[in-house]
Order: structure tokens, then C-alpha cells, then sequence
């Protein structure tokens, strides 16, 4: 899938993967991070997610990289503050005092314009990639974030019943990409209540990743 995929999704309001509140395995898990008030944390392919409100009101501070412009201002219109936009390179930055969010292809934000952030939180970004993708993006996100702890929430389920995305990604997986770089602990593993879009049974896995 490409861009124009993304961009259509949000053009018709097809923002199922949106929650109407900060996600349970977030709220739940984030202090296995063990960061003081004031962090910042980066989002990739955040969209609009009440997570960003969340860790907000935490005291935190939040970076994210998002593909639609769309998302963007609705999310800025429902924190209700007004950005100030600029143009940096092929990325436009939407910022207030505490948050930063780079809209365009995120294999274009480096890690000079990312700065120094304390932690990864991938909600939505992993398991939204077809599996060609997977493994430039896992390379890069260590790359621009200095491998910072991360937060990674993955689902599991028979993707012979549910063509993705969401994508089924197991620990297997899990451990391919990132057991060169992190150590993996996961922390907690739910079951999806309703199933994956009401399709399939599937469940939903938090995962602590720190250098090793």
C-alpha cells in the first residue's frame, strides 16, 4: 500500500483504528519505561490518537511523524491549540510548547530534526506496514531515535481471515526485527474484545524493548 492508501482513509473518515480513549496497554505499561516527567516520546504514524492527550497530562512531552495533514489539524483542533507550521526540508512541522509533529513520509525525518527523545511509543506504526516495509522502517526508527526504549503494541491473529492492516505480527517477528538491538520483554498480552474489526478472534501484545 502506498500513501494515497493513507490519505483516502482519512479523506473518508475510514478511521477505525482510532480509539475513543488513550489505549489500556499504554496506560497500563508506560511507566516499564521508567522516565520522569518532562520526557519526550516519540510517535511514528501517531494520526490524531488520544494517546498524545494522555501522555500530555502525564507532563510529558510528544514528538510524532504522521503521513496526512488531515490528522494533524484535527488533532491540534481537538488539544484545541494552534500550531505554528514550517517547512523543514520535504516535512512540514506542526509545534506548540510541548509537542512537535512532522507531517510527510517519515523515512524523512532524521535524526537531527527528531532531536533527543527519551522513548518510543508504537502504538499503530509497526503493524500498519506491509511486511516489505517492515524491516527499513524498524532499521530507521532505531537509527533517528539513538535506539531509545520503546513501547510496541502488536496484534495477533490467523491473517487468513483479515488481509490487513492491521497486520499480524508475532513474537517471532518481533524478535527479528529488533533482538539485535534490544532486549525483549513482553509485558502483557490481552485478548481483542470483539476480535479484529468483529473478523477474528486476536489478541493484542505490549513489548518492552531496551538496549542491550
Amino acid at each position: 500500500m502506498d500513501a494515497s492508501f493513507w490519505h483516502a482513509k482519512w479523506e473518508r473518515n475510514e478511521i477505525g483504528f482510532h480509539g475513543s480513549e488513550a489505549h489500556s496497554l499504554l496506560v497500563d505499561h508506560f511507566d516499564a519505561l521508567g522516565l520522569p516527567p518532562g520526557s519526550r516520546i516519540f510517535l511514528p504514524l501517531c494520526g490524531k490518537t488520544l494517546d498524545i492527550h494522555w501522555l500530555l497530562a502525564q507532563g510529558h512531552r510528544v514528538v510524532g511523524a504522521e503521513l496526512s495533514p488531515l490528522a494533524i489539524q484535527q488533532l491540534f483542533a481537538e488539544l484545541d491549540v494552534e500550531p505554528t507550521v514550517s517547512r523543514v526540508g520535504a516535512l512540514e512541522r506542526y509545534s506548540t510548547e510541548d509537542l512537535d509533529v512532522y507531517v510527510g513520509d517519515i523515512f524523512e525525518v532524521t535524526a537531527e530534526l527528531l532531536g533527543p527523545v527519551d522513548a518510543v511509543y508504537d502504538r499503530a506504526a509497526l503493524v500498519a506496514l506491509p511486511p516489505a516495509m517492515r524491516p527499513r522502517y524498524t532499521a530507521h526508527l532505531a537509527a533517528i531515535t539513538l535506539a531509545a526504549p520503546q513501547l510496541l503494541i502488536c496484534f495477533e491473529y490467523d491473517q487468513r481471515q483479515h488481509a490487513g492492516p492491521p497486520f499480524s505480527i508475532d513474537a517471532d517477528e518481533v524478535r527479528q526485527h529488533y533482538a539485535d538491538r534490544f532486549d525483549l520483554t513482553r509485558l502483557a498480552q490481552i485478548d481483542v474484545a470483539g476480535g479484529l474489526k468483529g473478523k477474528c478472534p486476536a489478541t493484542e501484545s505490549v513489548w518492552l524493548l531496551r538496549k542491550g
